[in-house]
């Protein structure tokens, strides 16, 4: 995790509770915590791991700063004696993990954590925070690599997830499950993922017509060119994409693809293909963009 903060303070207030219950009775003895996932989901069969970096590099930062301890004291919960204590904990467990992208099934441990039970108590809330929506975003992502059968697929999910951070980790867990790139242009830098987009309707709309709109994006990315086709018909716009790929090819440039975002995008797509095939453009991709449920 790459924040700069500290995050010693990203725990359940019990998990500190009972680590002052541990102090008090000198319980510090070794503990071994595992994580897994008790039962399938509907139609499920395996998991995909995932989210083992961030816990590796929280625990190897773990700590409580000043500030951390004042908060603490703050609320007058917690002895003297025992934020004292805080103030030199660090983790010196050990960490058994599968490895990230691994599949994994019900029951099976994909993490466990040996260490002093104080330390092993309060990392618990982490861990399970990290681990547990990583996984299910890698998991669902293989399953539409799945069904995907050979065809690529992209992330575009940073303007609906839940926050910045979940938006970073949708990309890299994705990316891990195989698709191909993502929208995200910091996940492209901090991850090494290929950045893909197109256009939006509002670049379409801002034009006084569509093919105007097609051709301006062409003239700015020759040899990038993906058009949406769908901001208002996409079988009329399919035919205004047919005629902006005829103008590139005149130039010497080939039409990449064009997209389609709404409507009943399988249909869509094989007329839009039997119009592009008609016309000679058989090299030109079709791309579907939206949300999928299962």
């Amino acid at each position: 995790m790459t924040t700069g903060e500290n995050l010693a303070l990203l725990t359940d207030l019990y998990q500190l509770t009972m680590a002052q219950s541990y102090f008090r009775e000198s319980q510090s003895g070794l503990a071994t915590f595992s994580l897994f996932i008790r039962s399938y989901p509907a139609n499920r069969g395996y998991f995909v791991a995932a989210g083992l970096r961030d816990v590796i590099d929280y625990l190897e930062d773990f700590s409580f700063d000043t500030s951390s301890l004042d908060y603490l004291s703050s609320l007058r919960l917690f002895t003297d004696d025992f934020l004292h204590f805080l103030s030199g904990v660090r983790f010196t467990g050990d960490v058994w993990a599968l490895a990230e992208g691994r599949i994994l099934f019900a029951d099976e441990p994909m993490l466990e954590v040996t260490a002093p039970i104080i330390e092993a108590q309060i990392v618990e809330t982490f861990i399970i925070n990290q681990i547990n929506l990583q996984t299910l975003i890698a998991t669902k992502a293989a399953r539409c690599v799945q069904a995907a059968g050979g065809r690529p697929l992209v992330d575009f999910a940073l303007r609906r997830t839940h926050g910045t951070d979940a938006g970073m980790k949708v990309a890299r867990a994705s990316y891990m499950a195989g698709f191909a790139g993502t929208s995200n242009v910091r996940a492209g830098k901090l991850y090494g993922i290929p950045p893909v987009g197109t256009m939006a309707h509002s670049f379409v709309s801002s034009f006084a017509s569509e093919i105007d709109a097609f051709r301006a994006y062409a003239a700015s990315f020759p040899n990038h060119a993906i058009l949406l086709i769908d901001t208002y018909d996409t079988l009329r716009g399919a035919h205004n994409a047919v005629q902006v790929a005829r103008e590139m090819a005149a130039r010497g440039q080939r039409l990449q693809g064009v997209r389609i975002d709404s409507g009943d995008l399988a249909s869509l797509a094989r007329e839009v293909r039997k119009i592009f095939d008609e016309a000679g453009l058989t090299a030109v991709k079709i791309v579907g963009s939206g949300g999928l449920d299962e």
